[in-house]
């Protein structure tokens, strides 16, 4: 009978707790418990008033995954300490890099959450590997212990990689603080850059973008830096653009936003909402430009010598050599015939070590001793084969 009841008290108590159960998302962050209801969202468009919209073509150009999201709320709180998260998860970082700086605003300042994370009261922004939190109430600012609970209950999902440096490459001048953004397709382009250009900057090529403004004088101008796979398709786009606009002046009948633009190896620079050329060209003149292949120019500066120089220069070096294997003659002479004096049979010359190599062309036989005024001890014959022919045997003495 008590089993029954224990059984039934578990149900009744599973059956209480919120059927939320997300695979990234967690149950609770600090003292906020998801509440009941809550479900796995598929959202098709993520807009805010501190930030541009993110249709669902353009989490689909960045490379978006899935969406998951989550009611959270204080049991004890009101309804101002309710709290939305949505955790959008990308193919790469790369991906949730470019999703997380599109939907990152101006005003949203920086946050301590991870190196790239924004905040504003309304809503907080955190990357996280190939995750992207998105959390929007009221006064975020006063959730700090929560926030950091959720953050780090979705980082144990996320994985790392490398980001794009692409934004290295912008001038930090003047620009305006969170105004870049890195695109990856037409559409992001087209919504943070009026003119309708982002069809025709090569992305279908494979084309990564990076976009900022900048305070030029009283009036602001946005910087484009497109990096595409080549220098060729670099130059064969900047062409394109000087057909379709009016690029540093060539098609002003077009009747499209002046463009100014350069190119330097794969990279093109373009500037957009500039009022005169000068200002366009000051603002180019900063960008960092990359790597630049080149075919006419040596990879290090060397003058050939005249002929003359050579000839001297071989002659003067045949001269040293030689000098040079005189005096070292000389002096190996000059040290053996001192050794020889002072130490005979010492260092050169060992009889048990001394070999003679002849041609038998006499009829005399050859003893080694003979050439240092040796004599053999009396009463020893000399070992000589005399049964070898005359003139043509080959002896050895040692």
């Amino acid at each position: 009978m008590r089993r029954h009841a224990f059984s039934i008290a578990a149900m009744l108590l599973l059956a209480a707790l919120p059927t939320f159960a997300g695979k990234i998302l967690p149950q609770s962050a600090g003292r906020w418990i998801a509440t009941t209801g809550s479900s796995l969202l598929a959202t098709n468009t993520t807009s805010s008033s501190s930030g541009p919209a993110a249709s669902q073509a353009i989490l689909n150009e960045y490379g978006w995954v899935s969406t998951e999201a989550a009611n959270y709320a204080s049991p004890a709180g009101s309804n101002t300490e309710a709290i939305q998260a949505t955790v959008f998860q990308m193919k790469d970082p790369t991906a949730s890099y470019g999703l997380y700086s599109y939907l990152r605003a101006p005003e949203m300042a920086r946050a301590n959450f991870t190196d790239h994370s924004s905040m504003s009261p309304e809503r907080v922004l955190v990357l996280l590997g190939n995750l992207v939190l998105d959390v929007r109430g009221s006064d975020l600012a006063r959730f700090q212990p929560e926030l950091k609970s959720l953050v780090a209950a979705v980082k144990t999902h996320a994985q790392d990689g490398p980001l794009p440096t692409l934004w290295q490459n912008l001038p930090q001048k003047d620009m305006v603080e969170r105004s870049d953004h890195y695109i990856l397709g037409p559409q992001a382009l087209n919504q943070l850059l009026p003119g309708s250009f982002g069809e025709s900057m090569g992305f279908q090529t494979g084309a990564e973008a990076e976009l900022a403004r900048y305070r030029l004088g009283a009036n602001e101008a946005e910087l484009i830096i497109i990096d595409l796979p080549t220098p060729q398709l670099a130059e064969k786009q900047l062409k394109e653009l000087q057909k379709k606009f009016s690029v540093n002046g060539s098609n002003p009948a077009t009747g499209a936003p002046a463009l100014y633009a350069t190119r330097s190896g794969t990279l093109l620079a373009i500037v957009s909402g500039a009022s005169t050329q000068t200002e366009a060209d000051e603002l180019l003149g900063q960008v960092q430009s990359g790597t630049e292949v080149t075919w006419n120019e040596p990879t290090f500066q060397f003058k050939e010598p005249s002929i003359e120089m050579m000839i001297v220069g071989t002659i003067v070096g045949a001269g040293v050599i030689c000098l040079f294997a005189i005096i070292a003659g000389l002096s190996f002479g000059a040290l053996r015939l001192v050794v020889k004096r002072y130490f005979p049979g010492k260092l050169f010359d060992r009889k048990n070590h001394l070999e003679v190599l002849q041609l038998g062309l006499g009829s005399k036989p050859i003893n080694s001793d003979d050439f240092y005024g040796y004599s053999a001890p009396a009463g020893k014959p000399d070992l000589v084969d005399r049964k070898l022919p005359d003139r043509v045997a080959l002896r050895i003495f040692r």
